[in-house]
């Protein structure tokens, strides 16, 4: 599959992807374009949730300890959370494009992100990124938490 942009993505993004929504074999999952920015295709960094022993907030500093400074990534995160009924489970799909990245690096990861999010099945929640406050964990917890 590609975008407009030209850029598809490589089958071994997509299945792992999918190791972590039915198996549950990563916490999160980090993407990025090849250095020739022509294919997604890259997963820069996962955690194996068996092999460490970290609380929700644990894993998720380790997802944004991974995100670089000046370029852009998409991630997948597999949040659990209490609503107060129960725990839940819900993939958080992230777009990634820091404004210190290269413009020419944003403007293809911006028209190639959905080429990436029509291949991830079962999605919960998009959110984007330019800065860590805007994917801090207390905003996407708010987010998913928020009744409609």
């Amino acid at each position: 599959m590609s975008a407009s942009s030209g850029i598809s993505v490589a089958p071994d993004a997509v299945s792992t992807y999918n190791d972590l929504k039915s198996k549950k074999a990563w916490k999160y999952i980090i993407f990025s374009l090849n250095k020739t920015l022509s294919e997604i295709s890259v997963v820069d960094k996962f955690a194996i949730k068996a092999e460490n022993k970290l609380d929700e907030t644990g894993y998720y500093d380790k997802l944004l300890e991974a995100l670089p400074e000046n370029e852009c990534r998409w991630a997948v995160y597999d949040l659990e959370f209490d609503t107060g009924e129960g725990k839940r489970n819900k993939l958080i799909f992230f777009s990634w494009a820091p404004d210190t990245a290269g413009v020419r690096q944003k403007m293809v990861s911006a028209s190639s992100k959905d080429a990436l999010r029509r291949t991830l099945d079962g999605i919960g929640a998009e959110v984007q990124g330019t800065d860590p406050s805007e994917v801090a964990y207390e905003t996407i917890l708010e987010k998913v938490t928020k009744r409609r």
